[in-house]
C-alpha cells in the first residue's frame, strides 16, 4: 500500500505518493483534465489511500481516485491544516503533511456520498437558488405597487393563480414605462417559479425516487 495526497487548486493538482515508512515515492504536478489524475493513480498501488481537501471541485477529483481504483479520503481542510502546524504554507508543504497524517492515523476526513447521490443533491441546491433570485422580484413587484397605492389584494397569496390574474390587471394602471418592466419583473417570477418546480421531487429520475409500499 502506498499513501497519496492531493493539493487541488482550481487548474491543477500537486499529487504525491509516499510509502508507509514515509520514504518520497514521487510527485508531480497535473494539470486538471478528465482522465489525468486516473492515469496517475494507475501507476500506484490499487486500493490505497488517497487524501484530497473539501475544496469546491472535488466531486470529480473523487470520480477518478475511485475509477483508478483507489480509495478516496475526503479530509476536513481546516483541521487539516491546524494538526500539520505548518507555518509556512506551499503545495509540497501540504501534501507531505497529509501523507504524514494519514501514515500516523489521525488524518480528519469526512463522509463521502455515493456519486448517484452527489446528483440527486443538485435538484434541492438548484430549487433553493431559484428561489432565491425569485424573492427579491416579488419584492420589487409589491413595493411598485405600494408607490402607486395598489397593493391591497383580496386574496392572501399575490402570485397564485387567482392573485395574478388580480396583479395583472392592477399593473395596467401603472404608468407605461412602470408597467412594462412590472410586466416582465411578473413574468421572470412565473419563469423562476416554473423551473423550481421543475427541480423538485417530482422530476427525479423514477429510478431515483424511494419505493413506495402498500401497507394494507
Amino acid at each position: 500500500m502506498e499513501y497519496i495526497a492531493f493539493d487541488a487548486h482550481k487548474h491543477y493538482t500537486l499529487a504525491s505518493v509516499a510509502r508507509p515508512d514515509g520514504q518520497l515515492v514521487r510527485e508531480q504536478r497535473l494539470s486538471h483534465e478528465r482522465g489525468v489524475l486516473q492515469q496517475f493513480l494507475a501507476r500506484c498501488e490499487p486500493g490505497s489511500p488517497v487524501a484530497v481537501e473539501t475544496i469546491g471541485n472535488w466531486y470529480w477529483i473523487v470520480d477518478e481516485i475511485e475509477a483508478a481504483g483507489c480509495v478516496p479520503k475526503l479530509v476536513h481542510a481546516r483541521k487539516a491544516k491546524l494538526m500539520m502546524g505548518e507555518i509556512n504554507k506551499t503545495d509540497r508543504l501540504d501534501v507531505r503533511g497529509l501523507n504524514r497524517l494519514q501514515r500516523n492515523g489521525t488524518l480528519p476526513t469526512v463522509w463521502i456520498p455515493s456519486g448517484e447521490l452527489r446528483d440527486q443533491r443538485d435538484l434541492p441546491r438548484t430549487r433553493m437558488v431559484l428561489v432565491r433570485q425569485r424573492t427579491p422580484l416579488k419584492n420589487r413587484l409589491h413595493a411598485t405597487l405600494a408607490k402607486y397605492a395598489l397593493h391591497d389584494f383580496e386574496v392572501s397569496d399575490v402570485f397564485g393563480v387567482r392573485g395574478r390574474d388580480l396583479l395583472r390587471k392592477r399593473l395596467e394602471l401603472l404608468r407605461s414605462h412602470t408597467a412594462y418592466v412590472s410586466e416582465h419583473l411578473l413574468k421572470q417570477v412565473e419563469e423562476l417559479g416554473g423551473r423550481s418546480a421543475s427541480s423538485s421531487y417530482i422530476s427525479r429520475p423514477r429510478s431515483s425516487r424511494p419505493r413506495r409500499f402498500n401497507n394494507s
